[in-house]
């Protein structure tokens, strides 16, 4: 299967997955606006997804997969099944520690997170959901190693479409769940953490027949004399020590997140949410072109290191860059100037104010100017990963993490909650152009001719995308036009669809030969 082929299976399933993400914010804005419960409700959702991007998605896929995709190359599906029972066994020891201690210390797990809800009155509610939730990381690891498993083997579909599950459990919990716990005196917020544990329950039973499939289904022992044997398995020591900068590279993002949803409680009730209501549009993007490149690439760069191809490594990260400067900034452009849109026809319903639609569009914003740099990030850093170089990326994302915190004492004071969002954007950027330069310095990257000219068409092309947009924003009256949801609506969807007529037709007119720039 070609990679273009692979990257847009995924990105079409990431798709749905943001769609019905979308969905279920849409829902939960209705239903609850931006208050201090939907505070709550946010920090203690945020927790598990902090642990599950630390040690599952981050730290664990970034150590696993590379050490999987080598012992398939060189070991064969026989040995390579060893390592996996093995690493199973391990994860869900391990996990199920986790979760115990978690549920047990949930009142000092959120007062770190987020001390400010016992101002704004939502601690108490954050707590029972925390406690609720937090087993949420035990499936979603093992779902990870599923992941892991299946994009080794080229099943990029399965683990891609997942996450809609999730969407559509919490989903059902918003639009059947809540009334009847309203019904009942119980606070309605709460059916929304039992959609999240019923979703996590969904997307682990997906994998398996998947796995199945394959026939690599993880025997994972439960004795203690198993988990013994798992832990003198040699892979899982490696996994092991690939973790241990690894856990510490994905920290630095998670405390910055840590940090600022730290800061965020404390700018007064709605200031989480509005962050978590632009941060869900800000995934779309990132999630549809970085999360889909990284994910194709990481399993390819590994393949193309073990083999010892040198060219094949630099082209495949070539590939990346271009697809992310040819989609990513068009829509970080369009996040710039089509904010308020985007909002208002996503959110402004229910009990979603004005108020929350001013206060979300500049967070967007904000996130937009980092756009190129989320994205770019998820290329490149797959290009120390397939090295086993987890410690460059550490060592720039603390020195990152740094700047960023540095940035939030001069933006925040100025802009509140948006400055938060504005640290983390350029913090993307200098990230992502640090790693281009390690992967420069180090001879594992060097650009194919062309990217000049190609560069020149994608800006200019984005330049009138950009104009189109900014004119469609400021001539109507977005928020006004609640009471037209269908031709607000179809307004929006208009405007973007003329908007890549224009860009794509801009590159084309151009002479950017499309197919050309996107195949591999």
């Amino acid at each position: 299967m070609s990679l273009l082929k692979s990257a847009s299976i995924v990105s079409l399933m990431t798709l749905a997955s943001r769609i019905t993400g979308l969905v279920r914010e849409l829902l939960i804005a209705a239903a609850f606006g931006a208050s201090a419960t939907t505070d709550a409700f946010n920090v203690a959702f945020r927790i598990p997804n902090l642990l599950r991007r630390l040690f599952a998605e981050g730290a664990f896929s970034q150590a696993f997969v590379p050490i999987l995709a080598e012992s398939r190359a060189r070991q064969g599906d026989e040995a390579t099944h060893d390592l996996v029972n093995a690493v199973g066994t391990v994860l869900l020891g391990a996990l199920t520690v986790v979760c115990v201690l978690g549920v047990l210390g949930a009142p000092a797990v959120v007062w770190l997170m987020a001390s400010g809800l016992k101002d704004s009155g939502g601690f108490d509610a954050a707590v029972v959901m925390t406690r609720w939730m937090f087993p949420y990381i035990g499936f979603m690891s093992l779902v990870a190693l599923s992941a892991g498993i299946l994009n080794t083997w080229g099943r990029f579909a399965v683990p891609a479409i997942t996450p809609v599950l999730l969407n559509l459990s919490v989903i059902a919990a918003a639009a059947i769940g809540a009334p009847l716990l309203r019904d009942h005196g119980v606070e309605p917020v709460y059916a929304l953490a039992m959609g999240v544990m019923l979703g996590g329950l969904l997307q682990l039973g997906v994998q398996v027949p998947a796995l199945l499939r394959i026939g690599m289904v993880p025997r994972i022992g439960l004795s203690l004399s198993a988990w013994r044997r798992a832990w003198a398995h040699p892979g899982v020591k490696r996994v092991l020590r690939q973790m241990a900068p690894a856990v510490l590279g994905v920290s630095v993002a998670q405390v910055s997140l840590l940090v600022n949803t730290q800061i965020a409680s404390h700018l007064g009730a709605g200031a989480v949410s509005w962050l978590t209501y632009a941060d869900r549009l800000m995934e779309f993007p990132t999630a549809m072109l970085g999360v889909a490149l990284g994910v194709v690439l990481l399993p390819q760069l590994s393949r193309a290191q073990a083999s010892g191809d040198v060219k094949e490594f630099s082209d495949l990260l070539d590939w990346g860059l271009r697809l992310v400067l040819l989609l990513a900034l068009p829509s970080a452009v369009a996040l710039l100037v089509f904010a308020k849109p985007l909002v208002a026809v996503l959110y402004h319903y229910g009990r979603f104010s004005p108020h929350d639609v001013q206060q979300t569009v500049l967070a967007l914003s904000c996130y937009g100017v980092g756009l190129m740099g989320l994205v770019g990030v998820k290329v490149l850093a797959p290009g120390f990963y397939a090295t086993q170089d987890i410690r460059t990326p550490v060592r720039i994302g603390i020195t990152v993490l740094l700047i960023t915190q540095a940035m939030n004492a001069v933006f925040v004071p100025w802009l509140g909650h948006a400055g938060l969002a504005l640290s983390i954007g350029l913090g993307s950027m200098v990230n992502s152009a640090w790693l281009l330069v390690g992967l420069r310095r180090a001879g594992r990257y060097t650009p194919s001719p062309g990217w000049c000219l190609f560069g020149l068409r994608v800006v200019g092309a984005t330049a009138l995308l950009g104009v189109g947009l900014w004119m469609a924003s400021t001539q109507l009256d977005w928020v006004g036009m609640r009471a037209q949801p269908l031709w607000r609506i179809g307004a929006m969807a208009g405007c973007l669809v003329a908007a890549g007529v224009v860009y794509f037709g801009a590159l084309m007119a151009s002479g950017l030969n499309l197919r050309q720039a996107i195949k591999r």
